[in-house]
């Protein structure tokens, strides 16, 4: 058996290192003050036992690093550990060396022990079974037959939750949204072990508070206020979900001071990992597209960052319109247009003059190509968009997009060119 005793620098990550722990096996129990973790069955898995410890220890980020210890026992584990805290050297055969004070059954009966004479876990070991059992109870034998390996280990082993829900209680009343923002990061990093572990990405979480008074200035006040927080695509960038989190707390406002913040879950997906490429300049470094557009909507509000959204229309300037750049906006596809497009449309159709029944922009405009033409529009009760499209050259202006609208009865056949009107629409770079 092999055991691994991790003590967490922070208590607040106690129970996010008992999930990052899941990730290498799924025998993880919190006893007394720290975590053990049972690895002899997956140690060859992840490489051995130095290669273990190294992605368990040193690559431990957003966490702090953690005092650890490992033994062939739990109790082993714990007891150097404990050691360790204590600035001492590990003891050069343990278990038979270690002090009593560091088995947990022992601890109320170290001062009637030491006065006996009796100061290591060895020197117990040797005293009488029965008259040991007689004085200080069958739990003092049970629990140094484990430390020796000689009775099973049993604990409550850890379970991974299935949605991230966490409280965390508040070092002083917040009284702005934006002082949230500190305990917010501590569960944003809990939140980031807990999507590694699940293998999967945020696309939306909520952060609610608890409110300090039950009225204000007579006022009753609800006893939570909540924010959400969605994201355009699965995540686990958590220095994206702290900046987009800052953004909505910079601009929220407490109805009272709050004493409490809780964040959970409330849409995650399968995370299949981030996209690397093997070419360098392929891999640009700073925020996506799509983060800075979230962060952006978050600031600026979310009608001033727009995105164009291809439309079913035939007329040029209703085949796009304007939506929201968070959320769908950036997944819209374009829609397929003929090659002879204009690369420029104007705002709004230009009347041109027209002498002789020849359109002049710049002088008079030369047509190079035959008709296109668009009947439609004739269903939404109005003036139907009965138009004529061509690529006409101007000596000065270059090629340019024009149509020449017919009136409605002109629809029946009747043509007569001094009745056309001319716009010019489009420009050609």
């Amino acid at each position: 058996m092999y055991w691994i005793a991790l003590l967490p620098s922070n208590e607040d990550e106690r129970t996010a290192w008992g999930w990052r722990a899941l990730q290498f096996t799924p025998r993880v129990a919190p006893v007394d003050e720290a975590l053990l973790l049972e690895v002899s069955a997956s140690e060859k898995l992840w490489g051995g036992r130095k290669r273990l410890l190294r992605l368990l220890l040193k690559e431990c980020e957003p966490l702090t690093a953690p005092q650890w210890a490992q033994g062939a026992t739990s109790l082993t584990a714990l007891a150097l550990l404990r050691q360790k805290l204590r600035g001492e050297t590990a003891p050069a055969r343990p278990p038979q060396d270690l002090p009593l004070e560091l088995l947990t059954a022992a601890r109320e009966h170290v001062p009637t022990l030491e006065r006996t004479g009796c100061r290591t876990w060895g020197e117990l070991r040797a005293l009488p079974r029965a008259g040991v059992a007689r004085r200080f109870g069958a739990a003092l034998l049970d629990a140094l037959d484990a430390a020796y390996g000689e009775r099973p280990e049993r604990y409550p082993w850890l379970q991974l939750p299935e949605e991230f829900d966490m409280k965390f209680e508040l070092v002083s009343l917040a009284t702005t949204a934006p002082e949230l923002m500190w305990s917010a990061q501590r569960l944003l990093t809990q939140l980031q072990v807990w999507l590694q572990a699940r293998h999967r990405g945020v696309l939306a979480l909520e952060l609610e508070w608890t409110l300090d008074l039950r009225r204000l200035n007579g006022v009753r006040l609800p006893s939570h206020e909540q924010l959400t927080v969605r994201t355009a695509q699965p995540t686990q960038d958590i220095s994206h979900l702290r900046r987009l989190v800052g953004e909505h707390l910079s601009r929220a406002t407490l109805s009272a001071p709050a004493n409490h913040l809780r964040l959970r879950s409330i849409e995650t997906m399968p995370w299949g990992g981030a996209d690397k490429s093997l070419l360098p300049e392929d891999n640009v470094k700073g925020e996506r597209l799509h983060q800075l557009v979230e962060r952006l909507s978050v600031r600026l509000g979310e009608g001033n960052v727009v995105v164009a959204q291809a439309c079913a229309d035939h007329r040029p300037e209703r085949m796009q319109c304007w939506v929201p750049a968070r959320g769908d906006g950036l997944r819209v596809k374009p829609a397929m247009t003929d090659s002879l497009y204009p690369p420029w449309l104007l705002p709004r159709p230009l009347p041109l003059e027209v002498h002789n029944s020849v359109p002049h922009y710049c002088g008079p405009l030369r047509r190079l190509t035959r008709l296109y033409r668009v009947e439609t529009g004739w269903w939404e009760g109005g003036k139907p968009a009965l138009r004529d499209y061509f690529i006409a050259r101007s000596e000065e202006a270059g090629l340019v997009w024009i149509y020449r609208e017919r009136p409605a009865q002109l629809a029946r056949g009747l043509e007569r060119a001094q009745e056309f009107r001319w716009y010019l629409q489009g420009l050609y770079a």
